[in-house]
């Protein structure tokens, strides 16, 4: 009898363990995500390379776009200059007498920057023009200063800001002109200046030629005297004379033609 109940006894408690071992049998274990059997983070390093491309494409364009609008703007600002002073123009026919009305200001800036960058060729055109109150004469223009007088220096500037530049003389034609619209009275700076040990040059940088000059006799005659004036002397005529570059003088100014 006390054999049975061993044996009823070891039996509940194996069934108990095996009740045991059922309900705490570990879970399903979860599920890995599937990685990608390719190289670790390739889709990344794809996505970057091309955000970086992208970037250096953008910063390649952007510093040409900067470079080309300075250029541009440049450009627009020399002729700026002119679009300022000369409101009108006065135009002669090629060939005859006949007068053009003043050209309005929107017409004048395409046509400066046009002959300027050589989009019009002078040859094919009608119509001469020089800006209002300058006198013309060959392919240039020519204003005669009207104020008090300034150094050499000052006039450069003021001719500059017209968009032109002290008067340049490489002909006696020229000569007999400029002193023909002349006050015989005052003296006019010209845009010649010795660059150092005599060495004359010409404001617009063209060949500054011997047989072409025009000095009274024995001028040029002072080495401190840099700067040139064209002037009268009675009995003489006009001529040019070197004289310091501070001194006060009126100037004449030159600038291209403008063709239409």
């Amino acid at each position: 009898m006390a054999s049975e109940i061993t044996y009823a006894e070891v039996r509940i408690t194996n069934e108990s363990n095996s009740l045991d071992t059922y309900s705490k049998s570990p879970a399903a274990p979860r599920e890995k995500p599937i990685r990608d059997v390719s190289k670790p983070g390739s889709p990344s390093l794809l996505f970057t390379s091309l955000m970086v491309l992208l970037l250096l494409l953008a910063i390649t364009f952007l510093v040409a776009f900067i470079i080309y609008f300075q250029k541009y703007s440049q450009l627009l600002g020399k002729k700026a200059i002119k679009d300022i002073t000369h409101n009108e123009l006065y135009c002669t026919k090629n060939g005859s007498l006949m007068e053009a009305p003043p050209v309005e200001q929107r017409v004048l800036t395409l046509v400066i920057i046009e002959v300027e960058l050589g989009f019009l060729l002078p040859e094919d055109k009608d119509w001469s023009c020089c800006p209002k109150d300058w006198k013309p004469f060959g392919s240039h223009c020519y204003f005669i200063s009207n104020d008090s007088g300034a150094s050499w220096s000052e006039n450069k500037e003021k001719c500059s800001h017209m968009g032109a530049h002290l008067v340049v003389i490489h002909s006696q034609a020229e000569q007999d002109f400029i002193t023909g619209i002349l006050n015989t009275s005052t003296d006019y700076f010209i845009g010649l200046l010795d660059a150092g040990q005599r060495q004359w040059q010409w404001i617009d940088q063209t060949p500054y030629n011997k047989s072409a000059t025009f000095w009274h006799r024995d001028e040029p005659n002072q080495q401190f005297e840099k700067c040139v004036i064209i002037n009268h002397r009675k009995k003489i005529g006009w001529g040019w004379n070197d004289i310091p570059c501070k001194d006060k003088h009126k100037s004449v100014c030159q600038v291209k033609k403008i063709y239409l």
